[in-house]
């Protein structure tokens, strides 16, 4: 018997990491960086696979966040931060940049023929719930939800995927 066997009927083993948090450089790389991210700690602590449809949600939601973060969101010099919580039934993405001036709409605004201006909108389909924060004079945070249970809803593609 090997010391680790007796120790684990006295103590379980910790359980892994519920939350990450890193800086990313204020450009479209670092955008690209914390996508990857997220879907690498997200298929980690959930079990689904990278192809999945909540690990393309969270893909989409996290470029977008992020990208606004950079295009919107930053100022010469500064990062961001992506914060990943694994809250019950959720995966959380939160996306923080050093321009708490700028809020999004309440609502996602719906551009007529642009071809730019859709990442809330597009935040707004895959999440099943976002929003932002400001906790101070320096910082905003943008968050959103991506369900990670059965209970969650399902997209017609992965639905006509499971009935094959």
């Amino acid at each position: 018997m090997t010391h680790h066997q007796t120790t684990d009927e006295a103590a379980p083993p910790p359980l892994p990491a519920r939350q990450r948090t890193l800086r990313f450089s204020g450009t479209g790389r670092g955008a690209r960086l914390a996508r990857r991210l997220a879907v690498e700690q997200f298929s980690e602590w959930t079990g689904l696979p990278h192809d999945s449809g909540a690990a393309r949600a969270v893909a989409l939601v996290t470029a977008e966040l992020a990208s606004n973060a950079v295009r919107h969101g930053s100022l010469p010099g500064r990062d961001f931060r992506l914060t990943l919580l694994l809250p019950p039934h959720a995966f959380r993405v939160e996306v923080t940049d050093t321009r708490p001036e700028r809020l999004p709409p309440h609502t996602a605004p719906r551009p007529a023929d642009e071809t730019t201006g859709r990442g809330l909108l597009l935040v707004q389909a895959y999440a099943d719930r976002w929003g932002c924060t400001v906790r101070d004079a320096y910082t905003k945070t943008v968050w959103a939800e991506i369900l990670t249970d059965s209970r969650a809803p399902v997209s017609a593609d992965e639905q006509a995927r499971r009935a094959v």
